[in-house]
């Protein structure tokens, strides 16, 4: 895959990964070690470095986007959801990206590559775009924030990513996407590197 065009993102870090896995994802149960990490206490070696959060609602701030309610940042929502104790398993990879994320403070997009039709980019679509994100047809308004596309448009951010290009039982290929603000501490590599290392851990094969 050749690298990902950002158009006028110039806060943007993003840490990009593609995944072959051993088996379709149907036949990778999550195991023991990985579910253990969609605890909030669980040990990690990432963790939010201070003004993280802010930070990160900045990046997708502005060209009429507010990364407020229920438009906040994925992260967030995992971070609360695991202290609520409600953070659950979904399958292997979605649970590797959620670990990460729980963890990092870093939102992260999972995109079966299959599903998605190349050449890809990132950018900010007009006002008024938007995506259905779940399978009940519930849609997002992502005028204006950051997304990755596809040849059909719009279908991965920070927030919520589009139900099309999800992952499923016969998903074997998948991007990674780790939406971090740029800063000089190398907080986006680490989360990427652990990141590629779980996924390893499933027994599958990773380029950065």
């Amino acid at each position: 895959m050749t690298t990902i065009p950002i158009e006028d993102a110039p806060g943007l870090d993003l840490q990009t990964l593609v995944v072959q896995l051993p088996r379709s994802l149907g036949q990778l149960p999550s195991p023991a070690w990985l579910t253990a990490l969609l605890r909030a206490d669980a040990p990690a070696p990432v963790s939010p470095p201070d003004g993280l959060r802010d930070a990160v609602r900045d990046l997708l701030r502005g060209h009429g986007y507010r990364p407020t309610g229920r438009g906040k940042p994925s992260s967030e929502y995992l971070a609360s959801a695991a202290t609520d104790g409600r953070l659950g398993t979904i399958n292997a990879v979605v649970d590797v990206g959620n670990a990460a994320s729980l963890h990092s403070g870093l939102p992260i997009s999972v995109v079966d590559l299959d599903r998605a039709r190349a050449p890809f980019a990132v950018r900010r679509p007009p006002q008024g775009a938007t995506y259905v994100f779940n399978r009940g047809g519930q849609e997002i308004d992502v005028g204006g924030l950051l997304c990755l596309c596809d040849a059909e448009g719009p279908c991965a951010n920070a927030v919520k990513d589009a139900q099309r290009t999800k992952t499923d039982e016969a998903t074997r290929r998948v991007m990674a996407l780790v939406w971090a603000p740029r800063r000089d501490d190398g907080h986006a590599a680490r989360t990427a590197q652990w990141l590629s290392e779980s996924f390893t851990g499933l027994g599958a094969e990773v380029s950065r």
